[in-house]
């Protein structure tokens, strides 16, 4: 007799991550919104400057293309991945890797090679959260079946999905852990300090060619987009939490899609414990795979993600050092043992209902944003010190002798100054740009 997959099994499945210190790595992951040049308009799919052609030319320089009927849809390499977010935002999933000096070559290279072909084609990148000017129907779709099935099904579950998928752009840090109770303490801190992450790193202030009212409409989108797979798990701050208890919740998530073969099945809103019962509509009778689950998991986006590791998921996109100083940040925070216990003790009395307020509360006002009797800026000047001495303690050095904690050097000057970039973009659109947003497009531009 077959047997079925459990809860057990499911839960299993995110125990297979567990790590040996010696073990642990980071993986950055970074997308930028491309435009073209002479317009500003985003770049289509097809034709001689288009994201496909960028993908043909990438080919060629040792990147092994990947195909969904027919269409070029992402390039692989040494563990590295391009791929293409809805909007055609453009993505680098790094390779895991052992230090920051490491990760920041990785990006360096990736963006010298992707600079060189761009500006051949007459295509740049937006280093920033949200499309500045042009709005949802101006935005080509990628042609990959996994969008369809969620543009179909988004605007039934919230207000700010499609903006999420088309118009946003982010930098994620992935992290690894030793254990479950080990990874259990990892994301209570990684949720309680998101919102403080999202305010120091709000760097998407404009929509329609204008201030928005945000400081992150990136983050913004986020609030409106599909509550049962988004935000804040309560399952995380219960004292038993494990990878059971996010099984549970993961399950209770409604379904996107199952793959079959090369063919994606529109199962939205289904139940995932109805598959496991054999009573999937789309599907009767069959029961689900790991692969199934792990697609599954895939397509649920709370704001620190469990997979067979941790992805920290809160900051707008930016330029270099923006991207080298968040998985610095997070493994300062993580991956030094004082440290961690440093930033437990600052967040442990946290509720899950007050980090859900302020993660609701940072995409307006960011820094300034109050919490208890204190600022989220007075909470990030104490996290970056937490970091910072994490960074010192790990004693991973580069040529120069200098450690990692030399990457906070953008957030340390955004507290110091009390100012995020989005702050200083909005002073230059009223002052130097004179209101003219199409200066973000050379402000901001990826160099």
């Amino acid at each position: 007799m077959v047997k079925h997959l459990d809860i057990d099994d499911l839960a299993g499945w995110f125990a297979l991550g567990c790590k040996p210190r010696d073990e642990w790595r980071i993986g950055t992951e970074h997308e930028k919104i491309g435009f073209c040049m002479d317009t500003l308009r985003p770049v289509p799919y097809d034709g001689e400057r288009s994201i496909n052609k960028l993908l043909e030319l990438l080919i060629r320089r040792d990147w092994q293309p990947v195909y969904e009927d027919s269409n070029l849809i992402a390039l692989k390499k040494a563990g590295a991945s391009v791929t293409l977010e809805p909007g055609g935002q453009l993505e680098l999933s790094g390779a895991p890797l052992s230090t920051i000096h490491q990760t920041c070559r990785e990006t360096t290279d990736y963006h010298a090679l992707v600079r060189t072909i761009s500006d051949e084609l007459g295509i740049g990148f937006l280093a920033l959260g949200f499309q500045p000017k042009w709005q949802q129907h101006d935005i080509p779709w990628m042609p990959k079946a996994r969008y369809a099935v969620m543009r179909d099904y988004m605007p039934r579950v919230g207000q700010g999905g499609l903006d999420m998928m088309l118009r946003t752009a982010t930098v994620q840090a992935n992290l690894d852990f030793g254990s479950e109770a080990d990874m259990a303490g990892k994301m209570r801190i990684a949720l309680c300090l998101q919102p403080l992450v999202t305010a120091l790193y709000a760097a998407s202030p404009f929509e329609h060619g204008k201030p928005s009212g945000y400081l992150s409409r990136r983050a913004a989108c986020w609030l409106d987009t599909d509550p049962k797979r988004t935000g804040v798990p309560a399952c995380v701050f219960e004292d038993d939490f494990g990878f059971a208890s996010y099984t549970e919740w993961a399950l209770d998530a409604p379904m996107y899609f199952v793959m079959r073969g090369d063919t994606y099945i529109d199962c939205a809103g289904g139940s995932f414990r109805d598959f496991m019962r054999g009573k999937l509509p789309q599907l009767p009778g069959e029961y689900p795979t790991m692969d199934d689950w792990e697609l599954h998991i895939s397509t649920l986006f709370p704001d620190v993600r469990l997979k067979q590791y941790l992805e920290m998921r809160g900051a707008d996109a930016g330029g270099w050092p923006w991207i080298c100083s968040l998985p610095a940040l997070w493994k300062g925070l993580l991956y030094n043992e004082q440290a961690e216990d440093a930033a437990w003790h600052m967040i442990a009395d946290w509720s899950q209902a007050e980090v859900a307020e302020l993660r609701n509360n940072v995409p307006r006002t960011a820094l300034h944003t109050p919490f208890r009797d204190t600022t989220v800026l007075k909470l990030c000047e104490q996290m970056l010190d937490i970091a910072s001495a994490g960074l010192t303690g790990l004693h991973q050095r580069n040529e120069a002798g200098e450690d990692e904690s030399i990457f906070l050097a953008p957030v340390i000057r955004a507290v110091e100054s009390g100012q995020t970039q989005a702050d200083r973009w909005l002073a230059a659109y009223q002052h130097e740009w004179h209101q003219n947003i199409d200066r973000i497009f050379i402000e901001a531009m990826h160099p």
